[in-house]
């Protein structure tokens, strides 16, 4: 088995790189043999793969966001690893870059595309987009689609650093038409807080197409057609907006137009509504903040470290813990943190009894109950 592991600053992926080294050893073979590493020069990681002779070391430059990493070897490796051409993919994202670099916007799709989104959330993201697209190779595309629009346009500051209204396009979906079965519901006769965007392939497979129902004549890429120009037409019944984008096949060349023509789009719209949209400092707020979790959380180990030393058997509960520590006002997260080490064997932390946040006590593992 060959992976790939891409480090860049991100404790998750770290993580992630720690879990399978251990898995490697465990198995009793040398990681390093069987990994690459996708990263910066001179990162910490790249020094590492140098050092314990990786099979390879891929660059990437700090300035390629991960949403818009797709066609860099972030996203080229492990395509190329599944089969998956990739000069193909880069040719389909090449030629839809010529495209949106179109100054007429009736010819420009990447211009058309952020247009329907500004028009239909009103400059300000008042709508939803649901993404449904036709193919279950294109599953998932909506989840790509979340983080490339909402960590690209969910902002408070302008391009400036002036605040405004707050932006962004809340976007979720799944392929259809089994999924949409769980919300097409609600898109038809619920809120009208969205707009849908259809993917349309028309070619349904390689060779020809088995007839599921000899009466009709229909095969299974003919109720599919069906089910999407149905759903399109139920929800314009109900003056509920969409629009359809049509490719001819779901092959890498198209895949790699998708991606092209949503990441042109969001940049197009970001400066529609002034807005930096390659930058991510609410990303960085939350990681910030579960920096200082992990350290409220060793203080909370220190604390019943010194229990089991100094007053061996001592319960306390969240609140008194916060004040013990130093951190009055964080007795909430003491308690979710305490919450979870108790459940976790060898986490030095037991719970010793109460039913609720407020009365629930703590005491340090190992000690006996009291």
């Amino acid at each position: 088995m060959r992976g790939h592991l891409e480090v860049r600053h991100h404790p998750e992926t770290k993580n992630g790189l720690e879990e399978a080294k251990a898995v490697y050893a465990a198995a009793g073979l040398d990681f390093g043999r069987h990994a690459v590493a996708i990263t910066q020069v001179g990162s910490h990681l790249d020094r590492e793969a140098d050092q314990n002779g990786w099979l390879g070391r891929f660059p990437m430059w700090d300035w390629v966001g991960g949403r818009t990493s797709e066609t860099s070897a972030v996203g080229l490796l492990p395509a190329a690893l599944q089969g998956i051409d990739i000069d193909a993919l880069l040719a389909g994202a090449a030629a839809c870059d010529r495209l949106t670099r179109r100054p007429d916007v009736a010819t420009n799709p990447a211009a058309i595309l952020a247009l329907v989104w500004y028009f239909c959330g009103r400059g300000h993201g008042a709508k939803d987009m649901v993404v449904i697209p036709y193919k279950d190779r294109l599953e998932l595309f909506s989840r790509y689609l979340q983080q490339l629009i909402m960590e690209s346009l969910g902002k408070e500051l302008d391009a400036t650093n002036r605040r405004v209204v707050n932006q962004g396009l809340s976007v979720y979906g799944n392929k259809g038409s089994t999924d949409q079965h769980a919300y097409v519901q609600q898109l038809r006769e619920g809120l009208n807080n969205f707009f849908a965007v259809f993917i349309e392939a028309l070619r349904d497979r390689e060779g020809p197409s088995l007839v599921v129902a000899p009466k009709l004549g229909a095969t299974s890429g003919d109720f599919l057609s069906g089910f999407l120009l149905g759903t399109r037409r139920a929800l314009k019944e109900k003056n509920r907006a969409s629009m359809t984008l049509t490719v001819d096949e779901v092959s890498p060349f198209t895949v790699g137009v998708l991606i092209a023509l949503f990441e042109r789009a969001v940049g197009l719209y970001a400066s529609f509504v002034g807005i930096n949209a390659y930058h991510q400092p609410g990303v960085e707020a939350g990681k910030k903040a579960a920096t200082k979790v992990l350290e409220i959380q060793q203080a909370v180990l220190h604390f019943f470290a010194t229990q089991a030393g100094a007053k061996r058997g001592r319960k306390a509960t969240a609140t008194e813990i916060a004040k013990a520590i130093g951190h009055p006002d964080a007795a909430e997260t003491v308690f979710k943190i305490c919450q979870r080490l108790s459940v976790n064997r060898g986490r030095g932390v037991r719970r010793v009894g109460g039913t609720t946040p407020a009365d629930i006590e703590f005491a340090p593992e190992g000690t006996s109950r009291t």
